[in-house]
């Protein structure tokens, strides 16, 4: 009788065993959207520590974030957790002394300030702002912060804006009264707030007293919709903030002109450092000594696409210049290395987002590392932290020496799940496309691969169309999960593309539907000789944005490479496109200007003026909350095609802009694109 109790811990620890033992199993979106997420990562200026924050979701879905702490001198120091309170800890930042922290959070009902001690006891509340601190940024003494919150430029303090906001969210009409544009951004109508820097001290109480250093004007800075701090800047003298912005003016919807500002931190006038480039100046950063300041700089007015040179601006001199002119990449980031004389930046290149670590004197360019997608965390005496991804990597924190040597992982936030996944084996391959100039794709296998079966194929499209479908790991188009559903996936970086030189990015303009649509159907070709488990003739095309325009242009213009389409975001009218899109400038380059000075070129590669070609079935998916592709392009597209009796489906959501970013949202699109194009390929 004693036996048997025993013989059933014996059988439930063996199940216990064997489940952990289990084999992976291909990727689904389920496993995506629990997948736990790196945020908010920082070093300590002595490099000895390391902060992040962690999102982690259990088996149901819910989720939480706290921050941990790793000790980089210790091999084996495991990740220590700091905070446990509910809600998110965010931008987190070390005091100049190292011994404490500094990060936002929604502690007391609004959005504020807090410090936290790393030798123990509670955050304390720095801020008492009777508005939301949407971002910040710490003198290099540490005795100022400056605060980014969104007010309205007619109030002299936070009292007046939190007033106004109060009446807004309280009137009875509904109404929105605009006398210029823009009058809404991204997803959001403009509510005629906008988003200031204030400066205050760091003193220890509580921070009370700031002031509003772009105080009454008509911009935002950080620009909007997606830039952040690294817009801003101190001084290292502490006497002056720098910020990237738009001057005041009514043709926001059409100029990318962002300049460099310098401000007091008293407030007053500011000086634009940048006013003879009429093109983008952003991410001003200065050497610790203050002798430099480097930025990042585009020539062309009006092309958000265009290169960003390395600038460099002698502040005892007032002399500027372009540091590696010849270096035909992008950078996306910079930093300044201890010795004040060398950069490290982050930019595109060949399907990778690399570092690279650049001679400000005499401009050498050297790769420090390619492999994946990288931002980099922080510049340490000797080591470079960043964060990796790749197409089979949800991210992770590395360390590597600044000679390129030493690679290191400091964190394994997905370890558990990871070994839950089986991925699809994938490579680079490149073909000769448009004028015979060399271009570069990805493939990736089934997860469930085997020798001697034809798969078929899920053709991903880009958005952009300046873009990139590179070695990166993405929460909303993965790679993976089609090839966790079984199909073969093919990623072409056509022309048009970033990472590939300017002149390869210049490309599309003025061509959206001639050189893209070329390397296309060749890397097709081009991709199932090479790979003969590839079925070219069993492919579905997929695309958002542009790629959605690009599946409306195959729709017109080769009707017969696929079984079927699906379009998300996509454009299907240039006519109407251009006058409800709302950043006028994108259209206005990229087809030579507005729609009445070159109709010509805008209906030319205008999907609408093909539809007597249309026959290839297409799901269609736009969020209601897109104003960069306004839903009725997609409403458009569906419309005709059920006139037509073309089969066809549409999935709209009302809560979505461009993007998806609902979990529940992302695995109802995954449930619909996968369910139609298993009907049209696995038939």
């Amino acid at each position: 009788m004693k036996i048997a109790p025993l013989l059933l811990a014996l059988g439930a620890a063996g199940l216990a065993l064997s489940a952990q033992a289990a084999d992976p199993t291909p990727f689904t979106v389920q496993q995506l959207i629990k997948l736990n997420k790196m945020h908010s990562a920082t070093v300590s200026h002595d490099g000895t520590k390391l902060v992040y924050g962690l999102k982690t979701v259990n088996d149901k879905g819910e989720g939480s974030s706290d921050l941990y702490l790793l000790d980089l001198t210790d091999t084996k120091a495991k990740p220590l957790q700091l905070t446990s309170a509910a809600g998110t800890e965010h931008d987190v930042s070390f005091a100049t002394d190292d011994k404490s922290i500094y990060f936002l959070a929604g502690r007391s009902g609004s959005s504020q300030l807090f410090q936290l001690s790393l030798t123990g006891g509670e955050a304390v509340q720095v801020s008492d702002l009777p508005l939301d601190i949407d971002g910040y940024k710490l003198s290099n003494d540490g005795k100022q912060v400056v605060l980014s919150m969104r007010v309205f430029p007619e109030c002299k303090d936070l009292a007046c804006s939190k007033d106004k906001f109060t009446a807004e969210s309280e009137r009875k009409s509904t109404g929105r009264e605009y006398k210029q544009l823009m009058v809404r951004h991204w997803d959001t109508w403009e509510d005629h707030a906008r988003s200031h820097l204030f400066v205050g001290a760091v003193n220890g109480e509580k921070l009370t007293k700031v002031v509003d250093v772009t105080q009454g004007l008509d911009t935002e800075t950080p620009p909007k919709p997606f830039s952040g701090m690294e817009e801003v800047t101190f001084t290292p003298d502490g006497k002056f903030v720098v910020y990237s912005a738009k001057a005041p003016s009514k043709d926001q919807a059409w100029t990318t002109n962002y300049d460099l500002w310098q401000v007091p931190v008293t407030g007053g006038t500011a000086t634009n450092l940048t006013k003879d480039n009429l093109a983008w100046d952003a991410q001003p950063t200065f050497s610790s000594d203050g002798r430099y300041m480097a930025y990042l700089a585009m020539k062309k007015p009006g092309f958000e696409a265009d290169r960003y040179g390395i600038m460099l601006r002698d502040t005892t001199t007032g002399q500027t210049k372009e540091v590696a002119p010849l270096w035909d990449r992008s950078p996306s980031s910079l930093m300044f290395a201890p010795d004040n004389r060398t950069l490290y930046v982050t930019a595109q290149d060949i399907g990778q987002v690399s570092i690279f670590q650049v001679n400000t004197q005499f401009g050498d360019v050297r790769s420090i590392y390619s492999d994946g997608t990288n931002s980099l965390i922080a510049v340490t005496n000797d080591e470079l932290i960043f964060d990796s991804k790749t197409l089979v990597e949800p991210g992770d924190l590395y360390s590597i020496t600044t000679d390129g040597q030493g690679l290191k992982r400091l964190t394994e936030v997905n370890k558990d799940k990871l070994a839950e996944i089986k991925f699809g084996k994938f490579e680079q391959f490149s073909f000769k496309g448009w004028n015979n100039e060399d271009v570069y794709g990805y493939w990736i296998k089934p997860a469930n691969f085997q020798e001697g079966k034809k798969y078929p194929i899920a053709y991903l499209v880009h958005g952009g169309p300046q873009g990139s479908f590179g070695n990166a790991f993405s929460g909303r188009w993965n790679a993976q999960l089609w090839a966790g559903a079984g199909y073969g996936v093919v990623m072409v970086d056509f022309h048009g593309s970033t990472g590939y030189g300017q002149a390869f990015t210049d490309s599309i303009s003025q061509d959206w539907g001639g050189k893209p649509l070329e390397d296309l159907q060749k890397g097709l070709a081009a991709v199932s000789q090479q790979q003969k488990w590839l079925d070219p003739q069993n492919a579905c095309a997929l695309g958002g944005s542009y790629g959605g325009y690009m599946m409306n242009w195959i729709q017109g213009n080769w009707n017969d490479g696929f079984k079927c389409l699906v379009d998300h975001a996509g454009l299907f009218d240039m006519r109407s496109m251009y006058h409800v899109t709302e950043e006028l400038w994108f259209p206005e380059y990229e087809f030579g200007g507005t729609y009445s000075d070159n109709k010509a070129l805008y209906e030319k590669f205008n999907p609408v003026n093909y539809v007597e070609n249309w026959k290839t079935p297409m799901l269609v998916i736009h969020g209601e909350k897109d104003f960069r592709v306004p839903y009725d392009q997609g409403l458009a597209a569906f419309s005709f095609m059920q006139r037509k009796g073309i089969p066809s489906e549409l999935l709209i959501f009302p809560d979505e802009n461009h993007w998806i970013l609902k979990p529940e949202n992302l695995e109802q699109w995954y449930a619909n694109v996968f369910r139609w194009m298993d009907r049209w390929t696995k038939q």
